[in-house]
């Protein structure tokens, strides 16, 4: 599945595929779950997940739970990309609806940056699951970023 054309944004910082995944390595809730940070852009992310029964719910799906840490991880990682060197971010608040169930064989998250201020990001995630290459959005957010300037993360 394709995904729109996005909005052009402009990273101010020229390392920032770099900062980005060296600080998606320090997190060591998306190595318990598998996920890996497949894509990074000027304000947009994919993480991958695949199927793991460790990390399903009592149905057998993912669960949701999982589906809303990628969703977090992925918005704001898009996010991310568009901060300074010396910035990091946190999550100040987002919105999930499950809207179908984490189906598939793998999940993807596709975070995105819809709105870019010097301390405040408004950002957007959808989840999809995906079984024989069937695309089924399960998931989308809405999220609000902060950015910490001159605060890194701990081990960057």
């Amino acid at each position: 599945m394709t995904r729109p054309p996005l909005e052009p944004f402009h990273p101010r910082d020229p390392d920032y595929v770099g900062r980005v995944r060296a600080s998606f390595d320090l997190q060591q809730a998306m190595r318990l779950i598998g996920a890996h940070l497949a894509v990074v852009e000027p304000g947009y992310t994919e993480i991958h997940l695949p199927y793991r029964q460790e990390i399903t719910q009592q149905h057998g799906f993912i669960h949701g739970g999982v589906v809303g840490m990628i969703a977090d991880s992925a918005a704001g990682y898009a996010a991310n990309t568009l901060t300074p060197a010396d910035s990091s971010v946190l999550t100040v608040e987002y919105k999930l609806n499950l809207i179908a169930p984490a189906d598939g064989e793998r999940l993807v998250a596709r975070g995105e940056v819809i709105r870019s201020g010097r301390t405040l990001i408004i950002t957007k995630a959808e989840v999809f699951a995906i079984k024989a290459e069937q695309w089924t959005l399960c998931a989308v957010m809405q999220q609000t970023i902060m950015a910490m300037h001159g605060r890194k993360e701990k081990g960057v």
